[in-house]
């Protein structure tokens, strides 16, 4: 036999107060006394009586909702993210949704009327290629103030940004590979206009010009954070008659396919070439040779960017160092080595 739930006036005759003071105990606590609130407490455990949370926030004006905006959820890069993400919320009130603007593109009303529509309460956007039209919508209906980006962003918009410190990352895998005597470094980037793939390379090429390196023009190499465009670079460095001796990825799926590329083509790793990426996802070190790479602590990333919009919801006490980029790491694996005749 199905029990009939407990109501706010069965709490009330437990705790001996009245349905108002359940209510406030419920909705504002700080109005009510805190041996009221213990009493209310017991009386909520002894019931078995369950908010009902759609009510509650139909009456409130909230969603107890937040919205992560994923560029590509097929790469394993933001597993970690997301799980940070997850961590962040897990002790909130706050249910977490995910969508693909890859398969899922969001038009530069979307995601104002996310908003708008009460669907939503704030926002953590990992995608760098939301237009600023799609922002200002969401300024324009006040929500502005409840959008976080996270390892993107787009230039000139002043949001909250919560990323990894990408030009000591590049300096780092430079320094690595010049001390082992390395001077003939190429580099693999991120798509055009990325502002990691701009980060990453200009920081490569500030330092590798510090060391006095060597840079020929064609010795950056367009890719995209793909597998495939790791593959095509591997070409390219092959055709050269003045081939560098190490490269550094602008992500780890490009070294793989860097990897793979040179591989089929007779070249050893690291004998011949070394090979540093960027990320340290999972497979890095599994894939053979075990990968050279800068770690990014996805995760602590990922717990930031939920700290940082629980604090623009009012969740959460305001963190002054929040914003403050995510240190880095170089993790030396396999996949380099001293130069060929060093």
């Amino acid at each position: 036999m199905i029990q009939k739930p407990a109501t706010i006036q069965d709490i009330a005759r437990v705790a001996g107060v009245s349905p108002t003071t359940v209510s406030r105990v419920l909705t504002n606590p700080a109005l009510v006394s805190e041996r009221t609130r213990e009493a209310v407490r017991h009386a909520i455990q002894s019931t078995g009586y369950r908010v009902n949370q759609a009510a509650r926030n139909l009456r409130l004006q909230r969603a107890n909702a937040v919205l992560v905006l994923v560029p590509n959820l097929g790469k394993p890069f933001y597993s970690g993210i997301l799980a940070g993400i997850s961590e962040g919320f897990a002790e909130t009130d706050f249910s977490v949704l995910i969508t693909d603007t890859e398969t899922n593109p969001f038009h530069d009303s979307t995601l104002a009327e996310n908003f708008l529509d009460g669907r939503i309460d704030g926002a953590v956007v990992l995608d760098g290629r939301l237009s600023a039209s799609a922002l200002d919508a969401c300024t324009d209906v006040g929500a502005g103030e409840r959008i976080v980006f996270l390892c993107e962003w787009i230039a000139g918009q002043d949001f909250p940004v919560i990323t990894s410190d990408n030009a000591e990352g590049a300096r780092l895998a430079i320094r690595h590979l010049h001390a082992l005597g390395h001077r003939k470094i190429a580099h693999v980037t991120g798509p055009d206009g990325n502002v990691l793939t701009t980060a990453r390379r200009e920081a490569m090429l500030a330092e590798r010009d510090r060391l006095d390196l060597p840079a020929p023009a064609d010795w950056i190499i367009r890719g995209d954070f793909s597998v495939e465009s790791g593959y095509a670079a591997a070409a390219r460095i092959v055709a050269m008659d003045n081939r560098p001796t190490a490269v550094f990825c602008s992500a780890d799926m490009v070294a793989f396919g860097l990897i793979a590329g040179l591989t089929e083509e007779g070249l050893r790793i690291p004998e011949d070439i070394s090979v540093v990426g960027f990320d340290d996802i999972e497979m890095s070190g599994y894939s053979v040779p075990a990968l050279t790479t800068i770690r990014q602590d996805r995760q602590q990333m990922g717990l930031r960017a939920a700290k940082v919009l629980l604090d623009r919801l009012g969740q959460k006490d305001r963190d002054e160092t929040a914003e403050t980029p995510v240190p880095v790491e170089l993790i030396v694996r396999a996949s380099t080595a001293p130069p060929p005749g060093a």
